[in-house]
């Protein structure tokens, strides 16, 4: 089985005028010579990062998003992806740059810098999205005149998808709290035809991350926990007691662990419809040897969120789902959402389906989802809570609502949850991925400038 876990990082920064350097592939313009000042920087490692956000960012910014938090948006990019080498500009004008990158510890990358219609331009924000590994792929940009234009051709980009049976699922577009664009499409279950609904429950996948993460920082501001505390201070006998002793909740966060994933031959033959708490997953990965020294490298790791959840657990005194729901759903307004055992789904949850026969994905299910992903929610639970992290209900340093994206997939799911500084896009699928990522990318290439 070919397992998707798929991580969007967003990041935002608010700069002043750039050096007149240039990077080669870059317009030699104002708004080329602001994104090749960011990338020497970003090339040049911390000390050039820091020197360039007390140089070039307003009082006022450093006070809404200081230069501490910056910078630690900066290492976690800058960990993942090494040095960065403009590969090929896809769209530029005097308000935005998007470009493909290529990372000499990551995947491609596409770069789309937002910038503010001022002399000298602004930085308002950069998106950054994985790419893979080949070739860039993509729609072509075809920013639309007005928000009008931009719902009817998603409404008609949709319907085709549909019709043809390339897209099941749900979407939701909105203008600062305004819904622009909330429909549903296909059949959430293909053996009554119930047809999905805009308040139908969707499995996130790897989206479910970004709760884990917020919880441990709300343990952490509350004194409970330290993030460069290891795993041993809380988890004694957990299996590796190397990685116990080594392995910082900082780094598991990072996905630096050197702890691996819980798919694999063990999962494979394991009764899935035992795994229905946090616990029940560690025997499919805990007691396995470090993949790299902690902090060493970067690889995408469920088993590290799973260890994260358990420390949740310890720390709270209450199970991971129970700890979630309390702390960030009620307070967040989703109302809809939770862990929900896959043989007692409630009415109105979406099956997977997968591959081209449209199978159900039951099989590949575990019994239930936990810290690393597989919780369901909605179009409408997923809008509220990128609005309580507007209002600062829920928050986490590693994610900011107004530079928000990510992404989860598996078999016959996939999601994407996508958030600017008016915007936000949610897209639900019970298909499996690339289906959302691809509906995803297209309504974000028809977005207004």
């Amino acid at each position: 089985m070919n397992h998707v876990a798929a991580a969007v990082l967003l990041i935002a920064f608010w700069m002043q005028s750039p050096s007149p350097s240039i990077n080669p592939g870059l317009p030699d313009t104002p708004a080329g010579k602001l994104v090749s000042t960011y990338l020497e920087a970003f090339n040049a490692g911390e000390a050039a990062m820091r020197g360039f956000i007390e140089r070039y960012v307003a009082k006022d910014d450093l006070e809404r998003t200081a230069a501490e938090t910056r910078l630690a948006r900066f290492r976690q990019m800058k960990q993942r992806l090494g040095r960065l080498k403009p590969v090929k500009v896809l769209q530029t004008s005097d308000t935005s740059i998007t470009l493909d990158l290529k990372s000499s510890d990551g995947p491609l990358v596409e770069f789309t810098f937002e910038l503010a219609p001022t002399s000298p331009p602004t930085l308002r924000g950069i998106r950054v999205e994985d790419r893979g590994e080949g070739e860039s792929a993509g729609p072509a940009r075809d920013p639309k005149a007005s928000d009008q234009e931009w719902v009817a051709s998603v409404g008609s980009y949709l319907d085709q998808s549909s019709s043809q049976d390339e897209f099941s699922g749900a979407v939701l577009l909105a203008r600062g709290d305004q819904l622009l664009f909330e429909k549903a499409y296909g059949l959430a279950d293909k053996s009554s035809k119930a047809p999905n609904r805009i308040d139908t429950r969707f499995n996130l996948g790897s989206i479910n991350k970004i709760f884990t993460n917020i919880a441990i920082h709300q343990l952490a501001a509350q004194g409970k926990l330290a993030l460069e505390d290891r795993i041993a201070k809380f988890l004694p006998d957990y299996p590796n007691r190397d990685a116990a002793a080594k392995v910082t909740i900082k780094q598991l966060l990072s996905m630096s662990s050197g702890i691996g994933d819980f798919f694999g031959d063990r999962y494979e033959q394991t009764a899935k419809e035992k795994i229905r708490s946090i616990a029940d997953y560690f025997p499919l990965f805990a007691d396995k040897p470090l993949e790299f020294e902690p902090g060493t490298s970067r690889r995408y790791s469920n088993g590290g969120y799973i260890v994260l959840g358990a420390i949740i657990e310890k720390v709270s005194g209450i199970d991971y789902y129970s700890y979630v729901r309390k702390n960030i759903y009620e307070p967040a307004g989703m109302k809809d959402s939770d862990w929900f055992e896959k043989d007692k789904l409630p009415p109105n949850t979406a099956i997977g389906y997968t591959d081209q026969d449209r199978q159900p994905n039951y099989a590949s299910l575990p019994g239930r989802g936990s810290s690393a992903g597989g919780g369901y929610s909605t179009l409408r639970d997923l809008f509220s809570f990128v609005k309580a992290m507007k209002k600062g209900v829920v928050t986490t340093p590693d994610f900011q609502p107004d530079g928000l994206g990510i992404a989860g997939g598996a078999p016959g799911m996939n999601a994407i949850l996508d958030s600017g500084r008016d915007y936000v896009l949610v897209v639900l699928s019970n298909y499996d991925p690339p289906t959302a990522e691809r509906a995803a990318r297209q309504i974000r290439a028809w977005m207004p400038r």
